[in-house]
């Protein structure tokens, strides 16, 4: 049964225990939305247009795949992972508008910093930069939607928010491909992180937060849980355990493995940078678009009838695409291997929005961000940090004996298993999510 939502008086206090998307109109909410998309755009671009920037930069410092990996991966996730403990704390109690427009500072100055580094350390302290400022991108905003939007209208809202992710990836491999074969990877890297600057200025200016109505920081109930208090109260739920499992395993794959793609397409294929960045962007587009929108409301709808759902639709998804995956990197030609990963790729994004869904329907309103951050601690710091670093130390050590496409190529066929597991860990927790909800 739909939630009907009357916005209330826009300003007025929010009292304890009140539904804080009250507060705005349809329209409002829409434009919040749109501005976080804008920012999670920016956070994405930011993080991924390294990817396609690999080939260069290898070029340039003589680094070998599994130092690609370490910049790629652990010098990011490293203090992303662990400062979002402490940004996601402050952004349960404090003003999370604040906390995601000095996140946005932070991580556009360091992007352009990374196209002035004149050796590979300085580059990679600067990606650690990266790092420390995108901490504090997805807990706060996700936590913000959840605040924005009713629970019936939660798992499109944030399906719509997380083509965020999609959309910088695809504006990190096309715009930053073609900047680097025209301009150079430095020239790519300060373009993309300048107009961040801007958007932080509309995004102080035009966000919402609900815990100022009236004028006056009211802490949601509950939010003087301490960390240790919150960090048990969430592990003693099965169902958020195993969301924890899982989304290791997704992001093992998502952030680690399919970092290389750009890679694999110019090493076994032969294409250059600028076209493997058009073809990439778009599959993916399609993919991300069809994936996300379709499976926020395939998730809503099917939560209707047994919640449950949220975590079980993308358990399943997971195994039915794993086997595709490895059919698709042992094709001989380009043009099919894109076939089965534009397929396999709607699958893959459409699960998300239903996972995070889920994880809202557990945590409890106190510790929204809280456990949003701390799925992203154990995913990216096992799955952005040790995934890439993985796939590249496999590569390396296959290569004498292949050759570096093959090598790469079975690299991540191997890492690709790991959606295996993270479809049996969701599937699990859908068995304990309606025992574990908590609103």
């Amino acid at each position: 049964m739909s939630t009907t939502t009357t916005p209330g008086a826009v300003g007025a206090p929010l009292s304890p225990g009140a539904e804080p998307w009250r507060l705005y109109t349809p329209r409002q909410r829409n434009l919040f939305l749109f501005v976080l998309f804008l920012v999670g755009t920016s956070n994405y671009v930011d993080r991924n247009i390294v990817g396609v920037l690999l080939e260069p930069i290898k070029a340039e410092f003589g680094v070998s795949d599994a130092m690609l990996g370490l910049l790629s991966g652990l010098s990011f996730a490293l203090f992303y992972a662990t400062l979002g403990i402490p940004v996601a704390r402050w952004a349960d109690r404090g003003d999370r508008r604040f906390v995601i427009t000095l996140a946005l500072t932070v991580w556009s100055l360091m992007t352009v910093l990374c196209g002035m580094a004149q050796n590979f350390w300085q580059l990679a302290a600067a990606r650690v930069g990266v790092g420390v400022g995108e901490a504090g991108a997805i807990p706060p905003a996700q936590s913000l939607i959840a605040d924005y939007f009713p629970p019936d209208q939660r798992a499109k809202a944030l399906g719509a928010y997380l083509m965020c992710s999609i959309a910088g990836y695809i504006l990190g491999l096309v715009a930053g491909g073609w900047i680097a074969v025209h301009y150079g990877w430095r020239a790519a890297f300060i373009i993309v992180g300048l107009p961040g600057l801007a958007l932080a200025l509309v995004t102080r200016t035009v966000l919402r937060e609900p815990r100022l109505a009236g004028g006056t920081l009211r802490p949601p109930a509950g939010g003087g849980e301490s960390v240790m208090a919150t960090f048990r109260i969430l592990m003693r739920k099965p169902s958020y355990r195993n969301m924890i499992y899982s989304m290791t395993f997704y992001f093992l794959v998502s952030y680690g493995a399919l970092i290389f793609l750009a890679s694999f397409m110019v090493r076994v294929h032969q294409i250059d940078l600028a076209t493997v960045g058009m073809i990439i962007g778009i599959q993916s587009a399609v993919g991300a678009v069809i994936g996300n929108l379709a499976g926020g409301a395939l998730a809503d709808k099917l939560a209707k009838r047994d919640p449950a759902w949220l975590a079980r639709m993308p358990g399943w998804g997971l195994l039915l695409v794993a086997p595709f995956y490895q059919v698709a990197f042992l094709m001989p030609d380009m043009v099919s291997m894109l076939a089965v990963l534009s397929v396999t790729g709607i699958v893959l994004t459409g699960a998300v929005p239903s996972m995070f869904s889920a994880l809202h329907v557990v945590c409890g309103s106190p510790r929204r961000a809280m456990a949003v951050a701390l799925v992203f601690f154990f995913a990216n710091l096992i799955g952005l940090g040790l995934g890439p670093v993985a796939t590249g130390l496999i590569s390396d050590m296959l290569a004498p004996s292949l050759g570096p496409a093959e090598s790469l190529r079975y690299a991540l066929i191997i890492i690709l298993l790991a959606l295996v597991p993270s479809g049996i860990f969701m599937l699990r927790a859908a068995r304990h999510l309606n025992a574990d909800a908590e609103p």
